[in-house]
């Protein structure tokens, strides 16, 4: 597991945990059933308080992308590669419907890119 916070980034540390979390969750860089660190062993690693840490599993548990198992941990969850199918069915529906509207494409993805750099 490779995670690089930046300190100077605007970006709040959780949502930098988070992102890079799910990514490798995503591309399978982390395997399902791999077991992650405590969140005060990740927090002391990457120089975060433990309640940073604690965030960034909470919003990825949300997402199914792990699952606690009580004091056995938190592992990649199996049901997390449905994300990419979820955001597929969200990409088919996001299209329909700016066809629908008559937007043009290059607008859409411009205004799709903009709301993800939110």
């Amino acid at each position: 597991m490779n995670i690089q916070i930046d300190a100077t980034s605007s970006v709040p540390p959780f949502e930098q945990l988070r992102t890079q979390l799910a990514k490798q969750i995503n591309e399978r860089t982390l395997a399902v059933g791999t077991r992650l660190p405590t969140v005060r062993k990740l927090a002391e690693e990457l120089g975060l308080a433990a309640n940073t840490v604690a965030r960034a599993y909470r919003e990825l548990e949300e997402a199914e992308l792990i699952e606690t198992r009580g004091r056995n941990g938190s592992f990649v969850s199996a049901t997390g590669g449905h994300a990419q199918a979820a955001v597929q069915r969200a990409a088919q529906e996001f299209a329909a419907k700016v066809r629908a509207l008559g937007v043009d494409p290059e607008e859409a993805v411009r205004v799709v890119r903009a709301a993800l750099e939110r």
